[in-house]
């Protein structure tokens, strides 16, 4: 495989340091991270140099690829920086909530970019990043991104940037729904009297060891679903309950509709 090209992360935070150290994997050659923040020296390594701004970038220095990965809320502040490299860089943009036109208006000029939306199981190379890119970014740069975001797990991409909004409510949502449901059956084992170890335990591995069959198995979670409900029995009981007025598929669709609504509210 050969190595990546040089790159230039700005954020270091949970999402920019799995990436981070995705690339690695992949044989970095060369990575400034930019990112402010007392612990962020951690991040350094062969390869990798972190600085606290832009200023401190060396003389010449010309990313082919730039990774926006700062809180939605500090954009305005810290993309214009970056505008130096909008007419050569390909722009990656991680911001929830941040629509390709917003960022480039912040960076000036018509610069290449792809908006993505990863999730956090990327922190175990686990993730799926759904990305869509801009008017500006060509075939050779779209495998580019496709190569950078892969190195945290599966990449999807939609032709509507607005297919985004659905999808930070389903997949970038997703793991806390996941681990809410854990939440959930940890505590039912409480309330069933179970040792709050053995409850803890069960739960996690439950949902653990279902993720690994579902990853496993060529068929449907329907399918896998009806294999583990035997007609009459103690799961048939509890499925009754949990779809009885179709309550669970309800309050699940208009979940994911309150958050699609509020991806496209946040939109700039």
């Amino acid at each position: 495989m050969t190595a990546l090209p040089s790159l230039l992360l700005i954020g270091g935070g949970r999402m920019g340091s799995a990436l981070l150290a995705g690339w690695r994997e992949q044989g970095l050659s060369q990575a400034f991270v930019i990112d402010p923040s007392p612990g962020a020296q951690s991040l350094a390594g062969p390869g990798v140099t972190v600085l606290k701004d832009a200023s401190q970038l060396p003389a010449g220095f010309m990313p082919e690829a730039v990774v926006l990965a700062v809180k939605p809320q500090m954009a305005d502040g810290a993309l214009p920086a970056y505008g130096r490299f909008a007419a050569t860089a390909l722009f990656i943009s991680i911001m929830a909530g941040k629509t390709v036109r917003g960022v480039a208006g912040l960076l000036g000029g018509a610069p290449a970019i792809v908006r993505a939306m990863p999730n956090t199981p990327a922190a175990v190379r686990q993730g799926i990043t759904v990305a869509f890119a801009g008017a500006e970014v060509s075939s050779a740069r779209r495998d580019l991104a496709a190569r950078l975001l892969a190195a945290v797990g599966e990449v999807a991409w939609v032709e509507e940037e607005a297919m985004l909004d659905p999808v930070t409510a389903i997949s970038g949502g997703g793991p806390a729904y996941v681990f809410l449901l854990t939440e959930l059956l940890e505590q039912a084992g409480l309330d069933q009297g179970l040792p709050a170890g053995l409850a803890r335990i069960m739960a996690r591995q439950t949902v653990i060891g279902s993720a690994g069959l579902l990853a496993a198995s060529s068929e449907t979670p329907e399918a896998l679903r009806v294999a583990v409900t035997s007609p009459g029995g103690t799961t048939a009981e509890a499925l009754k309950l949990l779809r009885a007025d179709d309550a669970l598929p309800k309050i699940f669709k208009a979940a994911i509709q309150a958050a699609t609504e509020r991806s496209r509210e946040l939109s700039a």
